[in-house]
């Protein structure tokens, strides 16, 4: 009898909808794929399962671990079940449709993940998203910024706040420092965790210059409202060019946010690396109070799509829908009344079946 019971359960991390829960899914979907459409962005529709090689071209080692693998029957290569679309779009961009102009895309579809991330805690989010290619000014990547925001807001998630920080200000300082990949890994770990002393034990075991390692040491400080940018200004005076061009960078997109969405809390951290792997600029992330992972993310990610043979470049940002149904407070969809019938060969019944 026991053995029965485990016919009915699902693997840890994966979930189903019920009929009301599924309605309103599928009701808050359609609002977010209008309302993207009316800002000019097209749906675009990914395979599910593709070439190892090409599904993670471009992604990063996270991407890797993340993404279930199985061999092709037929040709005999590595396939994954895509765990992430943004790589899938980049392809498409790059690939598929070879213009010169901004493209703008979006997507819906379900991923499925070997772990749950700090992102979702399903393995199996059903990722919405957009990304703006071919523009390389700050002004495509505040455009994506506003449109994460109406995405929250059209889905009633409410009390949201922004982070805001620049993977430049890292990687230019790593280079600066020429430090090994080793050397620039373990310091990324450091500062994800904010911890000081390991970072000043690792500077110091590295024997970098003082005035490099006390940048480093000043950047897992480098957080908080606005006025924090003129104090990386003054922490990081010895920086590199492109050190100061980040901090500038950030800067111009908070003013630009601001002057779009005054009410928006923002929050600045120059020391925040998601997706290090891939993004190349400015990244950002929205949360709500009480929870302790991002609700969207996004960033800056030019190149991506070299690997497929043009380099563009590329914002965009993502979320799991499943997520923000259940954030947010989004109006109920509208229920349809039913007209009930007896079952019975009568073609009069039929006609007015068929009418209403």
């Amino acid at each position: 009898m026991l053995n029965s019971h485990k016919h009915w359960l699902l693997p840890e991390g994966i979930d189903e909808l019920l009929p009301d829960q599924a309605r309103r899914l599928e009701t808050l979907r359609r609002r977010l794929l209008d309302q993207f459409g009316s800002w000019g962005y097209q749906l675009v529709i990914t395979p599910f399962i593709e070439y190892l090689d090409s599904l993670l071209t471009g992604a990063g080692k996270d991407l890797e671990r993340q993404t279930f693998k199985m061999t092709d029957q037929i040709s005999g290569r590595l396939l994954g079940i895509r765990a992430d679309i943004t790589p899938q779009a980049a392809r498409i961009d790059a690939h598929q449709l070879c213009c010169d102009e901004p493209n703008r895309l979006c997507y819906i579809g379900s991923v499925f993940r070997t772990r749950s991330d700090g992102f979702s805690a399903s393995r199996s989010p059903l990722q919405i998203g957009a990304e703006l290619y071919g523009h390389a000014g700050v002004e495509s990547d505040v455009e994506i910024l506003c449109l994460m925001m109406a995405t929250l807001e059209t889905a009633g998630v409410e009390n949201v706040f922004l982070d805001l920080g620049h993977v430049g200000v890292f990687r230019g300082l790593s280079r600066q420092a020429e430090l090994d990949k080793i050397q620039e890994n373990a310091l990324f770990a450091a500062l994800q965790r904010k911890a000081v002393p390991e970072i000043r034990a690792l500077v110091d075991s590295f024997g970098l210059d003082p005035s490099l390692a006390q940048m480093f040491i000043e950047l897992a400080g480098l957080n908080g409202k606005s006025d924090v940018l003129d104090r990386a200004r003054e922490k990081l005076s010895a920086a590199s060019d492109e050190v100061k061009q980040a901090v500038d960078a950030v800067e111009q997109a908070g003013q630009l946010l601001q002057a779009c969405l005054p009410d928006l809390p923002v929050h600045y951290d120059l020391a925040e690396l998601r997706a290090y792997q891939y993004q190349t600029g400015l990244v950002f992330a929205a949360f709500v109070p009480g929870s302790g992972k991002e609700i969207a993310r996004g960033g800056r990610y030019d190149h991506i799509g070299e690997k497929f043979g043009r380099a563009r470049p590329a914002t965009g940002f993502s979320a799991d829908l499943k997520n923000l149904m259940r954030l947010g407070r989004a109006p109920e969809p509208v229920e349809n009344d039913r007209i009930y019938a007896p079952w019975q060969t009568d073609a009069e019944l039929d006609q007015a079946i068929r009418t209403l």
